[in-house]
C-alpha cells in the first residue's frame, strides 16, 4: 500500500516553473504560428495576425513573470483529472486540425463541444452550447469586425 504525501515547498516551485516554461513554449508556437497567416495588406492594414500575436505576447509575458515568482502550486492530476487535463490540449488540437478542412464553425464547435463534456456538461446541453457558440462567434467576427473566416475546403473554400 503506498502511500499519498504533500510535495515539498520546492518541488511545488519545480511543478510551477515546469508550467511556466510550457506555457512559454506554447506561446511562441502560437505567436509562430500566427506569423505563417496570409493576408491581403490592402483589405485590412492590421490584419488577422494581430489577435493572436497579442494574445502570444501576453502569454508569453505572463509565463515569464509566473516563471520568476510561481508561488505556491498543486501537486500534478491522476487519475480522471488527469485525463481531463489533457483532454482540453486534445480537444484544442481536433478544433486547429478542423479549422481549415471543415472551416470556423466546426471547428468552433468542436472546440466549445468537446470542453463542455470534459468539463461535465449534460451532452444535449453540451450539444446546444457549442451550436450556440460557433454561431455567436461566426455573427461577431464576420458581422461585426468584419473579419473574413474561412467556411472550410469540405464546403467549397
Amino acid at each position: 500500500m503506498s502511500e499519498h504525501h504533500e510535495p515539498s515547498p520546492q518541488s511545488m516551485r519545480l511543478i510551477g516553473r515546469a508550467t511556466a516554461a510550457c506555457l512559454l513554449l506554447f506561446a511562441l508556437a502560437y505567436g509562430l504560428g500566427a506569423t505563417a497567416i496570409d493576408y491581403a495588406f490592402a483589405s485590412d492594414p492590421l490584419g488577422p495576425r494581430v489577435f493572436p500575436l497579442g494574445l502570444a505576447a501576453m502569454l508569453a509575458l505572463l509565463s515569464i513573470w509566473y516563471f520568476f515568482s510561481p508561488g505556491p502550486a498543486e501537486g500534478y492530476p491522476t487519475g480522471r483529472l488527469l485525463l481531463r487535463v489533457l483532454g482540453i490540449p486534445l480537444v484544442m488540437l481536433a478544433a486547429v486540425a478542423l479549422f481549415e478542412p471543415a472551416g470556423f464553425l466546426v471547428s468552433t464547435f468542436v472546440l466549445t463541444f468537446g470542453t463542455a463534456l470534459i468539463f461535465g456538461a449534460p451532452p444535449f446541453k453540451a450539444l446546444l452550447g457549442a451550436v450556440g457558440q460557433a454561431v455567436l462567434w461566426w455573427f461577431v467576427f464576420s458581422y461585426v469586425l468584419e473579419v473574413y473566416l474561412p467556411t472550410g475546403a469540405l464546403f467549397g473554400h
